[in-house]
């Protein structure tokens, strides 16, 4: 068995390690603030803010559901095809990878919920690499809220 100790798996690890060792809550984390998000609908998306290592591996892990008009922002600080998976999440998403100007360059839509014990569940990117927020939201809201490749959502940079 040969161990890669490059400098991405073993921050991989720390990550993991991190998102382990904080106790993921079920329900909205008592210390995360609410972004408003308008959608081109005119929808409000109430979105936790993922902007630490710590909250973007752990993201929605371990929630048992996830309102309609709820969601969670991730922010990266620079633009790279980031890439999403599911393991120990428990609701169907649909994900949304915007650029710099809160314009959506990809969807997934529904994506399923992975029960595998081990690291092979599927992982989701876009294909442009210039994604600098990533927007979780409840699976199948996607196209009620009129969100399509090209729209732009409206919301403070925090």
């Amino acid at each position: 068995m040969r161990v890669n100790n490059s400098p991405i798996v073993l921050l991989s690890i720390l990550l993991m390690a991190l998102a382990v060792a904080e106790a993921p809550s079920p329900a909205l984390a008592k210390d995360s603030e609410l972004l408003p998000i308008r959608t081109p609908a005119g929808i409000i998306i109430q979105a936790e803010i993922a902007d630490t290592a710590v909250k973007r591996a752990t993201g929605l892990m371990y929630r048992e559901r996830l309102d309609k008009d709820h969601g969670m922002l991730f922010i990266f600080g620079q633009p790279l095809p980031w890439t999403i998976w599911m393991k120990n999440t428990k609701i169907a998403l649909d994900l949304l990878w915007l650029d710099e100007n809160k314009r959506v360059i990809h969807i997934e839509r529904q994506v399923p919920i992975c029960t595998k014990s081990d690291d092979s569940c599927p992982q989701y990117r876009p294909n442009s690499s210039e994604a600098i927020y990533v927007l979780e939201i409840a699976g199948g809201t996607v196209d009620s809220y009129k969100i399509e490749k090209g729209s732009k959502l409206e919301f403070k940079s925090p």
